[in-house]
């Protein structure tokens, strides 16, 4: 057995013996659990990305509703544990259906078997790929000159340089990155490039881009996946390449910058995991709305809630955000990253992005 997943299973183990302990000592059962709401979550101003505050939920088999999700909790330790030792892995979605055989156990959503299986990382400190939990889909994709060496099915290690041994899709980024499965050799670009939608990395890559900047491109696929910050996070900080965010000009796109830089308010336990706060915006602007002349649509009334909601966020508590956000307000209008199209195909990566990334000392 892997040693992270031995770790996991003694963590999980000393659970279950709290319960059991304090049966013994003629205790009604309970367990503590970090609250997740928005009042416990704040925005660590010296690490620049979200963390959780000191404050906890109890959880007692004094109350019907805290005695079954106790009882859940035990179900779905006894699950994790079958899984890891039989070598087997289930998807979140999986797992939901498996407790129908619960009996009074079961989940009555999946939302609150999801909810449960975070509540096992922050009790627990593990991951919920150490429990062998998957979501439904892998991360993104990853095109340019980096060198991946992955653990197979098997437990052999392939070598897959992500510019000469794939595809035009690129290197998918499966759900379990930690370093007992990827790592990362001969880094050689110069930035990576994560980028919103599948249409403008495509772009990217059918000009070239990540041979003609060295860059390595990464497919977000609207809100990244989890496997995708990591990854992101992990280049980062390991391999020490500086990372831009590319995504259209709206309040939704500014917030999935939000959640690679500084993450995001449903994972804020997971935050020194998966932020990356040197990551830098090159996205379209307001104010690239109006320089360039861009195509655009009128904002929507949820639109303008979510930018005035962005004002208050301290994510956004920055000069260059509070004016951007203002500008889009102000004009009423967004605008997506194809809109670059207008003046060709070439358009985004002969003119736009190397005018922004050289004002970043990028190209």
């Amino acid at each position: 057995m892997e040693e992270r997943y031995e770790e996991a299973l003694n963590r999980l183990e000393k659970i279950a013996e709290n319960f059991y302990e304090q049966l013994e000592d003629g205790e009604i059962p309970n367990m503590k659990v970090p609250t997740r709401s928005k009042s416990n979550i704040e925005l660590d101003r010296r690490e620049g990305v979200w963390k959780l505050g000191d404050s906890t939920t109890s959880r007692s088999a004094k109350k019907l509703k805290s005695a079954r999700m106790l009882l859940r909790t035990l179900y779905m330790l006894e699950l994790i544990q079958d899984m890891i030792e039989e070598g087997k892995s289930s998807t979140l979605r999986e797992m939901y259906y498996i407790s129908e055989g619960w009996d009074k156990a079961k989940f009555n959503k999946q939302s609150e078997s999801d909810s449960l299986a975070e509540d096992m990382e922050l009790v627990s400190g593990c991951l919920r790929e150490d429990f062998k939990l998957r979501p439904e889909e892998d991360g993104a994709r990853l095109i340019g000159d980096i060198t991946v060496e992955e653990v197979n099915r098997k437990g052999n290690v392939r070598k897959i340089n992500c510019r000469d041994d794939v595809g035009d899709s690129g290197y998918t980024i499966p759900y379990n990155v930690e370093s007992d499965k990827v790592n990362f050799t001969d880094t050689n670009v110069d930035f990576m490039i994560a980028i919103e939608t599948g249409g403008m990395f495509d772009r990217l890559v059918e000009n070239g881009f990540d041979e003609e900047a060295n860059a390595l491109l990464v497919h977000l696929k609207g809100q990244p996946a989890r496997a995708t910050r990591r990854v992101i996070k992990r280049l980062s900080e390991e391999e020490d390449i500086p990372v831009v965010v590319f995504t259209d000009a709206d309040p939704w796109s500014f917030r999935i910058f939000a959640s690679v830089a500084y993450g995001a308010i449903n994972t804020a336990y997971l935050s020194d995991f998966l932020a990356t706060p040197t990551a830098e915006y090159v996205g379209i602007t307001a104010s690239d709305i109006m320089t360039y002349d861009l195509p655009t649509d009128k904002l929507s009334k949820n639109d303008r809630k979510a930018l005035e909601q962005e004002l208050e966020d301290p994510r956004f508590d920055t000069e260059f955000w509070k004016e951007e956000i203002e500008t889009m307000l102000d004009i009423d209008k967004k605008a997506e990253q194809q809109a670059l199209a207008k003046y060709g195909l070439d358009y985004v990566t002969e003119t736009y992005l190397p005018e922004k990334l050289g004002q970043m000392g990028l190209m």
